[in-house]
């Protein structure tokens, strides 16, 4: 590149700096931006357009165009040139713009008259900001060099924007991060929380986008890719004893950290005159754009490594983000992108909530949102780009959504539903030590679900009767290698002590679909749902069951002990994984170990295929418990990850009912005790359903019991069958309306 389009370039940046230093409003800013951009690049026409909300745009500013048109002149995104720069993120540069593929001629900006176009996009770190356009009436493609240059002054009104430099009248023009933002994500833990934003990584802001001193701005570049170099060296040399795969996930970063290419562009970037921050920055927004396109799970894993990587060099070059949990506000909402479990646990119970820009309802942040009763909305999309440390959010776990710096009316509104919330809390407190008993004279058992020790207390507080499943595949998620069996031991004794004699259901190892051990190879399946997962796993590494079957009855230590094996989908399974436990038996007696007062040893039913097994294995089997979540997405094909299906399917359709009273009448003729574990046991209208067709044991997170029991205590079951049988009988497709009418009359 010539020193003369370098030299041009950097002097645009300076003018473009002393502009933006005046004393002028944020129209007049943007006026005089275009100006000098049109007479720097000798264009005609230098266009802003701004996003006025999510998908349209506004033509903000103009040189060159008709100036009525400026906040009148929009577009939708996609629409017209300007509209797909903006939904692709791609430049767009044409001789021939009125001739070019989607130009929508607009007449009030009389733009018909010029040829040459180039539009590139206003972006910063994946976030759409608008689209900045420059036109001339020769047709001409722009240069390789002119549309760099773009890109880097791009860049800085990107920087400028989200400093609040064009803040003016109107939509397109209101400041970011100030106005009240609604955001529809999904439910992955009910709950509903106030407080203020805990940025798990704090955004960076870059103050000085143009470079004062180019040669010292690539000083401060090489010496902080050299920091970052050596950083990640040392990870490297820490983890020289760790996993395969960690140790690749670090190689990658060393290869990026030594790309030449990575450097070449962003000391490019500092010679055309951004900092070194905004070098950094203007890479790292373009890799997050490309990632919004890529599909491959493999380059959107690897540029996801460079975007983490930019992180860590922003902070060093600008020593923000160094913040500690001491500097937690008493009321912390925890905003991410992801988040691991082993960090999310770190945080523990000081949080209020949990938003995740992506994420899924089963991810291992939800098992442990869940475990700490932690309301968590995921697949919030912006919520990093959108919130600041310290802004005021509402999160709301029951519908997925988010209100952050939420106005006056919103606020009220919100507080008033957690103040009812908070007195049904206390009308169930009084009803705590009640034995859940219909008004037919029939007893429901609520048992409660845990993962954590932390979870032991509601044992107590909520009135549950046992734990029905205690998920233990959480003390293998937030490790970096396999657990000890003597630790494992000694947590599950702290389990069963606290549990105080009561039934305590331990669920062995659940790995695998969306729960993949971090020291453990992934495997690459299309549909891991439905892959090497659960009892599968267990059965093909029959050493890692041993090791937790060992560590279970050694907890025990004569005490009686319930375990109960995931995902069997056949009759055999259920009995390779018994015999397992009969050698182990057989192993600690030899040892001379206490063995189990009492072993009882039963199944989850969450395959459609098992409530279909033989006689022979409702007959063997200690006991069953429906695992609601997975059998509903497989009982009507639809991925309960994925919102656009997931929510047609009712858990009071009368095929799912009558199926779940097959499996009812299958366990009442071999006395095999049932009970039904899921989301849909602590939702109180379908748990009273569940017991209506005959299910006497539900099991639930803590905070359902209260609601699930004040509701059991007011209904007749056998009133509630008939019901659900007249539904069924007129062919109602879901018994949902005719049941809400019965509970309405209560």
């Amino acid at each position: 590149m010539a020193d003369s389009t370098e030299s041009e370039s950097r002097k645009l940046l300076v003018r473009l700096r002393e502009a933006m230093a005046g004393d002028e409003a944020g129209q007049a800013r943007l006026d005089k931006i275009t100006h000098l951009i049109a007479d720097s690049m000798g264009t005609e026409v230098c266009s802003v357009y701004l996003f006025r909300d999510d998908e349209t745009l506004e033509l903000c500013a103009t040189e060159g165009l008709n100036t009525e048109s400026v906040h009148q002149t929009r577009m939708r995104m996609g629409e017209g040139l300007v509209g797909r720069v903006a939904k692709y993120g791609k430049v767009v540069n044409t001789p021939d713009a009125p001739g070019a593929k989607g130009f929508r001629y607009m007449p009030e900006t009389g733009e018909e008259r010029f040829s040459s176009f180039l539009g590139v996009p206003v972006q910063r770190l994946g976030e759409k900001l608008g689209v900045l356009v420059v036109q001339s009436r020769e047709e001409r493609m722009f240069s390789a060099d002119e549309v760099y240059g773009l890109e880097v002054v791009a860049m800085v009104i990107a920087e400028m924007t989200e400093l609040g430099a064009f803040v003016g009248e109107g939509a397109a023009l209101s400041p970011l991060h100030q106005q009240s933002v609604l955001l529809r994500g999904t439910s992955a833990q009910e709950g509903s929380a106030e407080g203020h934003v805990w940025l798990h990584e704090p955004r960076v802001v870059i103050t000085n986008p143009i470079a004062d001193d180019p040669h010292r701005e690539m000083e401060r570049l090489i010496e902080a890719v050299d920091e970052l170099r050596v950083g990640v060296d040392k990870m490297l040399e820490v983890s020289l004893d760790g996993d395969k795969e960690q140790m690749q996930v670090l190689e990658a970063y060393r290869m990026f950290a030594n790309s030449k290419g990575w450097m070449r562009r962003m000391e490019e970037d500092i010679s055309r005159g951004l900092s070194a921050e905004a070098a950094v920055e203007k890479e790292q927004s373009q890799a997050r754009a490309r990632m919004s396109q890529v599909q491959d799970s493999y380059l959107r894993e690897r540029l996801s490594d460079l975007d983490d990587l930019s992180n860590r060099l922003l902070r060093i070059l600008t020593g923000q983000g160094a913040t500690s949990s001491a500097d937690l506000p008493v009321d912390p909402i925890l905003i991410a992108r992801n988040i691991g479990p082993g960090d999310l646990l770190e945080y523990g119970r000081s949080l209020r909530g949990v938003v995740l820009e992506e994420g899924s309802v089963g991810s291992h942040a939800a098992i442990v949102a869940r475990a700490l009763a932690i309301p968590l909305v995921v697949n919030a999309k912006r919520i990093t780009t959108e919130a600041l440390n310290g802004d005021h959010i509402m999160v709301d776990g029951e519908q997925g959504v988010v209100h952050l710096r939420p106005e006056d009316m919103v606020t009220t509104a919100f507080r008033d539903k957690m103040a009812m919330q908070a007195k049904a809390q206390e009308r169930y407190s009084s009803i705590r030590d009640r034995p859940a008993v219909t008004k037919d004279g029939k007893t429901v058992n609520l048992m409660m679900n845990a993962g954590l020790m932390a979870d032991l207390p509601s044992l107590e507080s909520s009135g549950a009767e046992g734990v029905g499943l205690f998920r233990t595949e959480l003390q293998f998620l937030v490790r970096n290698k396999m657990p000890k069996r003597t630790e494992l031991a000694v947590l599950y004794k702290r389990v069963l002590d606290a549990g105080h004699g009561k039934r305590v259901v331990f669920r062995t190892l659940d790995i695998g679909s969306d729960k993949v051990l971090p020291y453990m190879k992934p495997t690459d399946e299309p549909n891991p749902a439905l892959g090497w997962r659960a009892i599968r796993v267990g059965l093909d590494k029959p050493g890692v069951m041993r090791m937790q079957l060992q560590a279970l009855m050694r907890a025990a230590d004569g005490r009686p002990l319930t375990i109960m094996f995931p995902f069997v989908a056949q009759f055999e399974e259920y009995r390779a994984a018994r015999a397992e436990v009969e050698k182990t038996l057989e192993r600690e007696r030899r040892l001379g170990h206490p063995l189990p007062e009492v072993l009882d040893v039963g199944a989850m039913l969450e395959t459609p295929s098992l409530a279909f097994a033989p006689q022979k294995f409702f007959e063997e089997v200690g006991f069953l418990s429906i695992g609601g979540n997975d059998l509903k997405q497989f009982f009507f094909a639809a991925d309960r990850e994925n919102e656009r299906v997931r929510k047609r399917y009712d858990t009071l359709n009368v095929s799912f009912l009558s199926l779940i009273e097959r499996i009812v009448e299958r366990c009442e003729s071999t006395n095999t005790p049932l009970s039904f574990c899921g989301e849909d046991a602590g939702r109180p209208i379908e748990a009273v359903c569940l017991a209506a067709i005959g299910i006497r044991t539900l099991s639930m997170r803590p905070a359902s019991i209260g609601p699930v029991k004040s509701l059991l205590l007011r209904v007749d079951l056998d009133a509630l069958r008939k019901i659900i049988a007249d539904a069924r009988h007129r062919g109602e497709q879901s018994v949902r309306p005719a049941v809400m009418d019965y509970l309405r009359d209560l």
